[in-house]
């Protein structure tokens, strides 16, 4: 069965109620919002209000400029809102844009962001069974709770919580504390077979958790069009990006599995100089070919899955391929009624098991789930 996902990517928030109808209607499965120039969390109050079946995530949040309070709080009011359909995406970022973009400290990230899962979840359950909220770690601490600030408990407390990673200490920890890992779009299928899967593998031993209980949630670079002129114009235009993701050390264990790290290297001193527009004609197209899709319109399907050779081990109720989906902003589209809210509960339930659900996981031969 094929499935999709689709990126909410807008530049106002009045574009968001269409844009989530449409895809809803359009038979998509879930939305997903990034932290790049706008907040990643408030277009989804929006898509909440104006569904009733897509799955909203954020794909991803950047954890530490946040406290994990803030950041528990949004997601509690989002699960509440969504009833239930909130997935919580999590990542580091890089260490210049905590300290010079969000001015936040920098230090080791996974100890850290171990914590702060841990720190969301145990506010989550002081909330939802009523009990004295009392976590103490080495870089947070969380132990005043009084039923004033109590947003109280909700339906659906199982809130899932991904975490972005690229290098082998990420994807453990992913395997060790986390709901799904979310696979930059920067990432060639070798990477994911002989770095993320073995490092998630072994983070979920050692937390003594299946593997399959970590699906992989990434979205692919795809170059298409109607014609072959349209897709080489493509093709050309995403070297820019790809050398962009390049240049960035953060994702140079890529490049140094297929022996291209000279070719990062000199991108990343291009791109302290400023000299933009010469570093797309360093990615050759072995390059390209490793880490893009292409294809025309009719190519893409069958290209997408020969790109996943993991899928066949899954059974088919479980597949999930997906090809990218652009939201289209139409013209004119009724507006819904707002749904009645439900009733506060009174009574506290522990909070529940992760919900079944139909992606493929990270188990002895996982595919990767597109969110394109």
């Amino acid at each position: 069965m094929i499935r999709f996902d689709a990126r909410l990517d807008v530049e106002r928030l009045d574009e968001v109620p269409a844009l989530a109808r449409q895809a809803e209607d359009a038979g998509i499965t879930a939305l997903w919002t990034s932290e790049a120039s706008h907040d990643p969390f408030l277009p989804l109050v929006l898509a909440a209000e104006h569904t009733r079946r897509l799955e909203l995530g954020t794909s991803i949040a950047v954890a530490f400029p946040r406290s994990p309070m803030v950041t528990a709080y949004l997601a509690w009011d989002l699960a509440a809102l969504s009833e239930g359909r909130f997935l919580l995406g999590l990542g580091t970022q890089v260490r210049a844009h905590n300290e010079r973009r969000f001015s936040v400290p920098w230090g080791p990230p996974v100890p850290r962001l171990r914590e702060y899962v841990l720190a969301l979840r145990a506010i989550w359950t002081a909330w939802q069974e009523g009990t004295p909220l009392r976590f103490e770690g080495q870089h947070y601490r969380h132990t005043l709770m009084t039923p004033f600030f109590d947003p109280g408990p909700l339906p659906h407390p199982h809130i899932p919580v991904q975490l972005a990673a690229v290098n082998p200490a990420l994807c453990r920890l992913a395997g060790e504390v986390a709901d799904g890992l979310h696979v930059h779009p920067f990432h060639t299928v070798s990477y994911i077979r002989e770095v993320i899967l073995p490092a998630l593998r072994e983070g979920a031993r050692r937390a003594g958790r299946d593997p399959a209980e970590v699906p992989l949630v990434t979205s692919a670079f795809v170059v298409t069009g109607e014609t072959p002129a349209a897709v080489a114009a493509a093709r050309d235009a995403v070297r820019g990006e790809l050398a962009f993701y390049a240049s960035t050390r953060a994702y140079r264990p890529v490049l140094t599995l297929h022996g291209w790290e000279e070719v990062g290297q000199h991108l990343g001193r291009l791109a302290a100089a400023g000299r933009w527009a010469e570093m797309g004609r360093l990615l050759t197209d072995e390059m390209l070919e490793a880490f893009v899709v292409v294809g025309s319109y009719d190519e893409l399907p069958g290209r997408l899955r020969a790109r996943r050779p993991l899928i066949p081990s899954v059974p088919r109720e479980r597949r999930r391929s997906r090809r990218p989906h652009r939201l289209r902003r139409p013209r004119q589209v009724a507006r819904r009624p707002a749904r009645p809210r439900r009733p506060t509960s009174s009574s506290r339930a522990p909070i529940a098991a992760p919900r079944t659900t139909s992606r493929a996981a990270a188990g002895p031969a996982a595919p990767c789930r597109p969110s394109c």
